[in-house]
């Protein structure tokens, strides 16, 4: 015989079973430079379609990466499962600056990538995962393709 749960009891664990997929906490980010790391939580974080966004100031980490040191980054699944890229900012032996950024990883395509720059004596001045959100539209106005942007993960450098 088969028996039946009083309704009132199915309907507070459901209400605690949908409470609990809402509420995960958003994906970490791991920055290594030898045997030193630092977890990052996202600076901005959005829900799919760009309409939800959450930005946390105090998210970004700080972690010293010395000259000739590789920056290894480290993403969870929720990241590594949809486009992802690290763009970077360093210096070179003369103090001049400059910008750069990885290739776009493919969905489930890889979860880690190792930052090298392209003299030993460069520094390191920041680096930030950018996992991309929905797929690139047209700027109306522009005719620009724009790539959105649906969470970051920033790391500040010294040493």
């Amino acid at each position: 015989m088969l028996r039946r749960l009083p309704r009132l009891l199915l309907l507070p664990a459901a209400a605690l079973l949908l409470a609990g997929c809402g509420g995960a906490a958003p994906p970490q980010v791991t920055f290594a430079a030898g045997p030193a790391s630092a977890v990052a939580r996202p600076t901005q974080y959005c829900d799919l379609q760009l309409t939800d966004c959450k930005g946390d100031p105090a998210a970004p980490v700080e972690l010293a990466v010395p000259v000739g040191t590789p920056l290894k980054v480290t993403v969870p699944h929720e990241i590594a499962e949809t486009p992802w890229q690290v763009v970077f900012t360093y210096r070179d032996g003369t103090g001049a600056q400059t910008d750069g950024r990885s290739p776009v990883f493919a969905p489930n395509a890889q979860s880690d990538y190792t930052l090298e720059l392209p003299a030993p004596t460069d520094r390191l001045v920041g680096a930030q995962v950018q996992q991309f959100g929905p797929p690139p539209q047209a700027d109306p106005e522009t005719g620009d393709i724009e790539f959105p942007i649906r969470a970051s993960w920033v790391l500040n450098t010294s040493g």
